[in-house]
């Protein structure tokens, strides 16, 4: 039975999502029989090269999705290389779990409410520094060259990219290698990146490929924070695909396959450039610089990170201020009110959206578990690891952009008449929280001690049962971590909630992303802060819980 959970997987996989490039390749050719319209194969593409705005649009995409995946890669690796020596660096992985639960569109919302011309850095500097007594001018939030959207993808990137790059650290001997390098007189970050990069770049290969993908293709925080006219290739692509005029489904799938290439041709160049880097490190590492003590470099790596963390942090907490203030004029720093009546105002019209997203987010998040639980384990009694190939289909629900095969997967779900349904709904979650569980349950469950097992089996416990009364109490705490951070990815889908789920299901994120256009900023900051208030919890319950059951057991606390 364990054997076939693997391909049953891999299915849940590869079918909806070479169905979904299917059913967008077809329209993008001229051909939706589901709508029984017929056009020439270059008919679509000439509709999408005459739509007005495509240039800028891309332009956008390019800009906003390249810049903000190389600066967070670049400030990951400058945090990793001045400060892995210091004894918080090794605590951090534990710090950045909450940060990477927050959503992307609550983190957008957040930053908006942060920089906005009327916004809390404006009203913090106003009047006695700027002299504005009125919001300035000048856009700060869908600007025209998308910076905002690029600050504010670098911001939730970089703790993703720095966890992946502190878990492939305890895959290399990155310990013994620097106590080499300070032994032949390498400076601390000279000898990190000349002798522990190398080997990490190879780990985090595929991680940053998903990043660079994301920021690409990324809908709900463009449409917070990019401009609308014409906005990045994402969104427009979704405005044609929900256009009244059924014949826009044509250029939409067109641009969602150019999209892809767009993803594709990315993906590429990075490989050539860190193909390019690597022969030009060589060079350098066989030049013996060692390099000083790197004062510079750590004093800009800190500055920076500090900057991102407290922009992050502040984005937050102008959600929580805005979402209990009552009148707040402008240049005011702070509400001349705080309470609770926004909230209890909009307490019915949050109940709905709330129960559809912990219903479907726990319901992906169990199914995905249990899972994720079934391949390990398989994994262990077969003694083979997960392939290269394996783990490059592991991640190609975040490699291909969503927008490129969603509509094909709603139009299968028309076929089978399961469109707005809730299996549906929880099955779209489902292709994207299976691989963060994956990912985060992978190495604790690998690194698990083989003698507690052969100690269990030597008693004659049977191996079903050394799962259930072993391995489980012990990796109780990554179990439930990873849950978590399967449930934050669930509360945060956008696109995989309108189209799976046909505008029948509202959820916290589609009703904060929709009310982000001109609602009220108390409402928005309310649902916003729900959005991201939902995730903490389930981390919050992760490390508490298994603290609160093995309150007599230090043994077990100190395992999990």
């Amino acid at each position: 039975m364990l054997r076939l959970v693997p391909p049953l997987t891999l299915l849940l996989f590869l079918g909806p999502i070479a169905a979904g490039l299917a059913g967008t390749l077809l329209p993008a050719f001229g051909h939706l029989p589901v709508l029984g319209m017929d056009l020439a194969p270059s008919d679509p593409w000439r509709m999408l090269a005459g739509a007005p705005g495509l240039g800028t649009a891309l332009t956008l995409t390019l800009t906003s999705g390249l810049l903000s995946a190389a600066l967070s890669y670049t400030l990951a690796v400058g945090l990793c290389a001045a400060f892995h020596d210091r004894a918080w660096f090794a605590r951090l992985r534990v710090t950045l779990a909450p940060l990477l639960a927050v959503p992307h569109a609550a983190l957008a919302i957040g930053f908006a409410f942060l920089i906005a011309p009327s916004g809390w850095i404006a009203r913090l500097i106003s009047p006695w520094l700027t002299g504005w007594e009125t919001p300035p001018g000048f856009a700060t939030v869908a600007d025209p060259y998308a910076l905002a959207l690029t600050m504010a993808l670098m911001l939730k990137e970089t703790p993703f990219l720095l966890l992946m790059i502190l878990a492939a650290l305890n895959q290399v001997p990155s310990n013994r290698l620097m106590a080499v390098s300070r032994t032949l007189g390498y400076g601390p970050i000279t000898g990190w990146l000349k002798a522990v990069l190398p080997l990490v770049q190879r780990q985090i290969r595929l991680p940053l490929y998903a990043v660079l993908a994301y920021a690409l293709s990324n809908v709900d925080m463009a449409i917070v924070l990019a401009p609308d006219t014409p906005p990045p290739l994402a969104v427009q692509l979704l405005r044609w695909f929900n256009d009244p005029d059924l014949a826009m489904r044509f250029p939409a799938a067109a641009g969602a396959v150019l999209l892809c290439l767009v993803v594709a041709l990315a993906i590429g160049l990075t490989r050539g450039i860190e193909a390019l880097t690597g022969a030009l490190g060589r060079r350098w590492i066989a030049g013996g610089s060692r390099g000083g003590s790197g004062t510079g470099l750590r004093l800009a790596a800190g500055v920076g990170g500090g900057l991102a963390l407290a922009l992050s942090l502040f984005s937050l907490l102008a959600l929580g201020l805005w979402s209990l203030a009552g009148r707040w004029r402008y240049p005011d720093a702070l509400p001349q009110s705080i309470g609770l009546s926004t909230w209890m105002r909009q307490g019915e019209t949050l109940a709905l959206p709330f129960w559809t997203t912990l219903w479907a987010g726990l319901a992906a998040t169990l199914i995905a578990l249990a899972l994720v639980l079934a391949c390990l384990e398989h994994e262990q009694r077969r003694g083979r690891a997960l392939s290269q190939r394996g783990l490059w289909l592991l991640y190609l629900p975040l490699l291909v952009p969503q927008v490129g095969f969603l509509f094909g997967v709603q139009v299968l779900l028309v076929v089978a008449r399961l469109d707005g349904s809730a299996a549906a709904l929880v099955w779209s979650h489902l292709l994207f929280v299976l691989p963060y569980v994956y990912l985060a349950l992978a190495d604790p469950y690998r690194a698990l001690d083989a003698r507690y097992e052969r100690t269990a089996r030597c008693l004659g416990a049977s191996p079903a049962r050394v799962f259930w009364r072993v391995k489980l109490p012990i990796l109780l705490k990554p179990i439930l971590i990873a849950a978590a951070i399967g449930f934050a990815v669930s509360v945060s889908q956008y696109l995989p909630t309108l189209f799976a789920g046909a505008g029948r299901y509202a959820t916290l994120t589609t009703e904060a992303v929709s009310l982000s256009a001109g609602a009220d900023r108390r409402v928005v900051a309310v649902f916003a802060f729900a959005q991201g208030g939902l995730p903490f919890l389930g981390f919050l319950l992760a490390l508490l819980l298994p603290a609160w059951l093995y309150r007599h057991r230090a043994g077990l606390r100190r395992i999990g």
